[in-house]
């Protein structure tokens, strides 16, 4: 007797979804750089310097997030190669927990944390477009409409196929690596030096405040296991191109946090909120801080672009396994691409663009909360704006990774069985430390944000009726094809 169809779980192929393998080592590879190296590296870094007591625990904690981030693309690369299904902590979270986590998890990614990170970096392309092109009147409209263009021509981009997008993806990962070791050689050649010495101890709290910025620096790796079935070879090419991205990011980070103390000096580097620009400007004059804000933009839409392309197919496989989403499962079969997922994904964006990104819209999401009772956002603290929002978000993406940890140990002891072309090494040393990491850094955010964590916990509260909800339509069609 078959299960029907609103409690089936879900296949471990994308039988319901005409998928063929179009990505090679090196586009998974860049999918991965293209997401993580996105706009911390030019913002994060003095946070780091602050916390640290000199150069080499600096260059210490950066090397110490890459290795952390390698230990946990060896879970990754065990759940992506064992349950090769689009979406990925999507399925790992239903094959592990029920339907109702894999659920929740698809939910919030489309409601707020990943189109929310797709938004906030879209409104970091234009920030940086008007400092370039000088667009003094009418500057918030300018803002805005560069940072909808982004999101609008991006979605485009991978509506036209996988194959259109890897390619934008490969060329704008190409260019910010270039653009990143060009920051290094600029060091190098510079003939001016600063002191590696430190005038003074750390101005934070210490070592493990700079950890949480180095390893949010890092993230996005693991997005990489959503478009698992679209990776040729995957057996193979997705732990080396997990291990490669990831080493690859390791080694641009170390280079260019070492080029910021070599030229600006180690205090220098603390001092400075613009670090690259300040280099670049030390280097080549006034035209430094335009070839940083060009860099900057085509990191930013080289997240764009990764984020879009990755996040449509958890939607995607999301709509294939519930009911009241299942608008979302729509592929064009042609062109390899979920089409009305990325149609959704880019009108939720854009509506967090006008939402957090003007006056206007931070008011009505004031004036909604407080007509349910609950505070006001801090829009002014946390850097503002957009940083308030990926602030409020962390503790529930954070959570969700530690629950992908939990579930290589779950599936391991429900499925003992199962094919593993890809084990992690020493287990369960490295998923342990995993989790370790990912439960330090879910306390950090919670620390950090406080009371703004509303911002993520209230899509996911809702997500709880909308399960039901869509579990009672499951029933309902289920029963009307039987009748």
């Amino acid at each position: 007797m078959t299960r029907p169809p609103y409690s089936r779980e879900p296949a471990d192929s994308d039988r319901a979804q005409p998928i063929t393998p179009t990505l090679g080592l090196w586009d998974a590879a860049s999918i991965i750089v293209g997401i993580v190296v996105g706009t911390a590296i030019f913002k994060t870094p003095r946070m780091v310097f602050l916390n640290v007591t000199g150069p080499w625990q600096a260059l210490g904690v950066w090397l110490m997030g890459g290795l952390l981030s390698l230990i946990g693309s060896l879970c990754y690369a065990e759940l992506a190669t064992t349950y090769p299904r689009s979406g990925g902590d999507y399925h790992y979270l239903t094959k592990a927990f029920g339907r109702w986590m894999g659920f929740l998890f698809g939910w919030a990614q489309l409601a707020v944390i990943l189109t929310g990170s797709i938004a906030s970096m879209a409104y970091a392309f234009a920030d940086y477009g008007v400092q370039l092109w000088g667009a003094e009147a009418g500057e918030v409209t300018a803002t805005l409409w560069l940072a909808a263009g982004s999101i609008v021509g991006l979605s485009v981009v991978n509506l036209l196929g996988v194959v259109v997008g890897k390619s934008v993806q490969n060329v704008l990962s190409a260019v910010k690596i270039l653009g990143l070791v060009g920051i290094f050689m600029a060091a190098v050649l510079c003939s001016s030096r600063g002191s590696f010495e430190s005038a003074g101890s750390p101005e934070g709290p210490g070592l493990g405040l700079a950890l949480v910025f180095v390893l949010y620096a890092y993230g996005g790796w693991n997005d990489a296991a959503f478009v698992a079935a679209e990776v040729r070879g995957r057996q193979r090419n997705l732990p080396l191109a997990l291990f490669l991205g990831i080493g690859l990011i390791t080694v641009i980070y170390l280079l260019v946090i070492l080029a910021y103390m070599v030229v600006l000096g180690f205090d220098g580097a603390r001092a400075s909120e613009t670090p690259a620009a300040d280099l670049m400007q030390r280097v080549v004059g006034d035209w430094g801080r335009s070839i940083i804000s060009g860099l900057v933009m085509v990191s930013a839409l080289g997240a764009i672009n990764g984020l879009i392309l990755t996040g449509s197919r958890i939607y995607a496989s999301l709509g294939a396994d519930h009911v009241i989403f299942a608008r979302l499962a729509s592929w064009d079969q042609r062109r390899g691409a979920p089409a009305a997922a990325l149609i959704a994904q880019g009108v939720i964006a854009l509506l967090l663009v006008l939402a957090v990104g003007t006056a206007v819209g931070r008011q009505v999401i004031d004036t909604t909360l407080q007509a349910i009772r609950l505070p006001a956002l801090p829009w002014e603290e946390y850097y503002g704006g957009f940083e308030t929002l990926v602030a409020g978000t962390a503790p529930v993406f954070w959570g969700f990774f530690l629950l992908t940890g939990i579930a290589l140990f779950v599936l391991r002891q429900r499925d003992p069985h199962r094919h593993r072309p890809f084990t992690v090494p020493l287990f369960p040393l490295p998923p342990i430390i995993f989790c370790g990491m990912c439960l330090y850094m879910l306390h950090a955010s919670l620390t950090y944000a406080k009371g703004l964590a509303i911002i993520g916990l209230l899509p996911l509260a809702v997500g709880v009726p909308l399960y039901a909800l869509s579990q009672w339509r499951g029933r309902a069609q289920h029963a009307s094809r039987v009748e």
